[in-house]
């Protein structure tokens, strides 16, 4: 990442998650209270219930601008799942968006997310539901991602098709050789598909942090083709 970055994406955020964030979800809670939240955690991690497993071992990742990334462990059978979204906070419930339009609801409590049931409501069970804040690293589960992929002057950017937001790309020889072979000369951005994840970097002429794309080698290019066609 340098400083040509800058031409092509805005800086993220600062990765620091306060509660007043104006985004609000009605579509399934109804129109929510206008009320005063709080601060929130950035990261959650707790075992959550499995109908054939030992137990999910699962952890939130919260940012700024909006976005969350989800890591799954399933205990007892060595799969891990990653899932990335949109977030949105009532004035009592974090409304998480998954990338395929699926929404997940939280109620905070303390320094706790307990998670709710599909229509977002309280779960009435001895087990446990509570995701608690703690200090944790993104995961590296790759994740399959779709979006619009640029690569000019030493910097790649992706626009991913599911959100609309944009993210810097890592260097990478092999992605950025076959986009350049694959894209004409008058197109800029090819849809691309493939699997990575997510990583903090510094940001370009910030003392700031923000989230990277770092591709774990499984991609496709899709020449003509855009988010929307």
């Amino acid at each position: 990442m340098n400083k040509k970055v800058l031409t092509m994406v805005a800086v993220l955020s600062v990765f620091t998650l306060f509660g007043c964030n104006n985004r609000n979800d009605s579509s399934a809670l109804g129109a929510p209270q206008v009320a005063s939240l709080k601060p929130m955690q950035q990261s959650y991690r707790g075992t959550l219930p499995c109908a054939d497993c030992e137990g999910i071992e699962t952890s939130l990742f919260l940012e700024a601008s909006g976005s969350w990334v989800m890591n799954q462990h399933y205990l007892g059978k060595n799969v891990s799942l990653a899932t990335y979204g949109q977030w949105a906070r009532t004035a009592d419930r974090l409304v998480l968006t998954q990338s395929n339009g699926e929404k997940h609801y939280y109620l905070p409590k303390d320094d706790s997310l307990v998670m709710l049931n599909k229509q977002g409501n309280p779960i009435h069970s001895a087990m446990n539901y509570s995701l608690k804040a703690v200090d944790l690293e993104l995961p590296v589960t790759p994740m399959t991602m779709k979006g619009e992929y640029s690569y000019l002057a030493d910097a790649a950017i992706f626009k991913d098709c599911a959100s609309g937001k944009v993210y810097p790309v890592d260097s990478d020889a092999k992605l950025q050789e076959y986009y350049l072979s694959v894209r004409d000369k008058h197109t800029l951005p090819v849809l691309l598909q493939f699997d990575a994840h997510f990583t903090r970097q510094p940001a370009p002429d910030s003392d700031t942090f923000q989230n990277v794309l770092v591709s774990d080698g499984k991609a496709e290019f899709f020449p003509g083709k855009t988010c929307q066609r």
